[in-house]
């Protein structure tokens, strides 16, 4: 401001000329002209925003997503590309740098706080690091908590994950198993933090940490040696960790729907595999080429595999109930002895009598453990924004009978049905409504109107699916 001052005083004080106010000061002879004999009237720099994320419909879809996620815990946000992905499906034609800066600003005016970054760690081939993380799917409409058991290998940055009902040994130890399988090859070397189910005393400034019995017999069969973590030392492991917030933020941060276990290894494992085709954040080399390196370092498979299973024993109590995963199981026929044998595996449990009758056998208590979605405020939120429902990251866990009674494209029609569906959910859950669809909506018709909804279900029943009309 002070060399515009300058000019102006030569120009109008002293009076000379725009070349000679060059000369003096050595600037431009536009720069000069410019300042000398134009006023500088502060002019306001705010512009209109423009783009399709502003001009268009995108902006408000994703910051509607943005402040749907908002209300999660980080770890179930979706990232910018899995946002781009969405918006793509519904015919977006802008490129992922255009989201990602659209995010970045929505974030800044909303206060979001920042990612910290991690040291990276590097490591020989055929070594390998193991963790659990928590994640969630849904079942049936229900929540289910998974506890996803990956496997990291430092060296070419490939991962491989098994989900899972617990973080108990036989799940350890069939998790672990099943991780082999899948790299078709045992690693030289394991690290892992102090697992309750591995490690029964942790390190100390005088011991080394010790393992248990099964573990050590499960280690022996396969021969990979173990390197276990000092406490509060996830750092030590920094690759396992950062690939467990990896599959977390890329395949759960909207919970997959899955029909069992087995069919969710199996779509991880189809994505893993498709993770691959990536570079190396380091080496600038695809993953996949470095993985086919790192193959020629592990051990064999051994020719038989491991039976993993616990045995134990129960008493039985006065209503013929033994404690299984702290949750009484009525067994037929118990009141006949005091004590039973247990062989509980990952998935199932035995009940075994002491001359050898099995009782009872059926899934572990875990393995039906679930969580209700809070479809109440879903709806509320739906209600308020009706559009949003086509878009939800919620409208893909809806049964078949419910979601297409809610999918016309007449807004105020949708709105008056999702009112209707959240006085139902008041008295009946989700599945219930769904189950006795036909009759629950009769009796909530609208306006006295013999149809309400314009929709034909039973024509809706004869073109769907079996099983999804079951549901």
């Amino acid at each position: 401001m002070s060399d515009i001052n300058c000019i102006k005083n030569l120009r109008n004080n002293k009076g000379l000329s725009i070349s000679q106010i060059q000369k003096i000061l050595g600037v431009n002879w536009r720069t000069a002209k410019k300042y000398a004999d134009e006023d500088q009237i502060p002019q306001d720099t705010l512009m209109p925003r423009k783009g399709m994320m502003y001009e268009e419909e995108w902006g408000e879809m994703v910051a509607d997503w943005l402040f749907e996620d908002q209300r999660l815990k980080r770890k179930s946000r979706r990232t910018n590309k899995e946002l781009h992905n969405e918006l793509i499906k519904y015919g977006f034609t802008g490129s992922y740098r255009t989201v990602c800066n659209f995010i970045k600003e929505w974030k800044n005016s909303h206060q979001e706080e920042k990612d910290k970054g991690h040291e990276r760690l590097t490591h020989p081939p055929g070594e390998a690091q193991v963790d659990f993380g928590v994640m969630e799917a849904v079942q049936d409409g229900d929540l289910v908590d998974v506890r996803a058991l990956i496997m990291s290998m430092p060296y070419s940055n490939t991962g491989f994950a098994v989900p899972l009902p617990s973080e108990n040994q036989e799940c350890f130890l069939y998790g672990l198993q099943q991780l082999f399988i899948q790299a078709g090859g045992v690693p030289k070397s394991i690290r892992i933090d102090n697992l309750t189910p591995a490690v029964k005393q942790t390190r100390s400034k005088m011991e080394e940490a010790k393992l248990t019995d099964e573990f050590l017999q499960f280690q022996n069969h396969y021969g990979f040696e173990v390197q276990v973590c000092n406490p509060r030392s996830g750092h030590e492991k920094g690759n396992v960790e950062n690939k467990v917030g990896y599959i977390r933020y890329n395949f759960f941060t909207k919970a997959p729907v899955m029909k069992s276990f087995e069919d969710l290894t199996l779509k991880l494992k189809e994505q893993l595999l498709e993770d691959r085709k990536r570079l190396h954040y380091e080496k600038e080399v695809l993953i996949q080429e470095l993985w086919d390196q790192e193959t020629k370092y592990l051990l064999a498979m051994p020719a038989r595999a491991y039976p993993v299973f616990k045995k134990d024993l129960a008493k039985v109590n006065k209503y013929n109930e033994v404690k299984i995963d702290k949750s009484l199981i009525h067994v037929p026929r118990a009141y006949n002895y005091s004590q039973l044998h247990l062989i509980l595996s990952w998935d199932q449990f035995k009940v075994i009598s002491p001359d050898g009758e099995i009782l009872l056998e059926d899934f572990r208590p875990y393995m039906n453990k679930r969580k209700a979605l809070p479809w109440q405020s879903i709806i509320k939120t739906w209600i308020h924004k009706p559009r949003v429902l086509t878009y939800s990251r919620y409208s893909d866990y809806l049964p078949g009978r419910v979601k297409e009674f809610l999918l016309t494209d007449n807004l105020l029609i949708r709105r008056k049905r999702l009112e209707s569906l959240s006085t139902l959910l008041v008295t009946y859950d989700m599945k219930r409504i769904n189950e006795e669809f036909y009759d629950l909506i009769e009796k909530e018709r609208l306006n006295g109107d013999g149809n309400p909804y314009e929709v034909d279900w039973n024509q809706y029943d004869a073109l769907a699916p079996i099983e999804e009309v079951g549901k």
